[in-house]
């Protein structure tokens, strides 16, 4: 495989902040000055309190993604249980796209799930990120309506969940 899933490195945070705004505020999915845009951005942050993990090019060590990984009930996560592992601000760089970074990233947070002992797998999606749901959906998440929530008016999230 071209794409290794590690741990981030802290001299990749800042690569892998700024692929996430792009991600995010360029796919029209969050304003560029909300703070939430901040958010993405710090991913020294998400290191230091959740795991931070990151796509790169196995041959030259490119940042091509990242991902957010959080145990239910801890503070980076929003609607996992404690007995699930949840997926946060999962973006790929645009030039990366197809390489199959986002699949490799969803399958690493899965075995990292597996191997906390945790039952599952649940996390939040905004109902445009279609590209995103197909990508769970092929990996074997299902949609669970019955956990879908909005965290501020006017930002409704869709829910997917996997058990193991």
């Amino acid at each position: 495989m071209d794409i290794v899933i590690r741990p981030a490195r802290a001299e990749e945070f800042e690569e892998a902040g700024r692929i996430t705004v792009e991600a995010f505020v360029g796919g029209g999915f969050t304003s560029p000055e909300g703070p939430y845009a901040q958010r993405l951005r710090d991913a020294a942050v998400r290191a230091a309190e959740a795991e931070l993990l990151v796509a790169v090019d196995a041959a030259d060590g490119t940042v091509l993604g990242c991902v957010t990984f959080a145990v239910g009930g801890t503070r980076w996560s929003d609607i996992a249980t404690p007995e699930e592992g949840e997926i946060r601000m999962l973006a790929t760089a645009p030039a990366a796209r197809g390489r199959g970074a986002g699949e490799a990233m969803v399958r690493a947070a899965l075995a990292r799930s597996r191997e906390l002992g945790l039952a599952g797998m649940a996390f939040s999606t905004q109902r445009e990120m279609t590209t995103a749901h197909r990508l769970y959906e092929r990996v074997g998440f299902r949609r669970a309506p019955e956990r879908d929530w909005s965290p501020v008016p006017g930002v409704d999230l869709m829910v997917y969940s996997l058990a193991f």
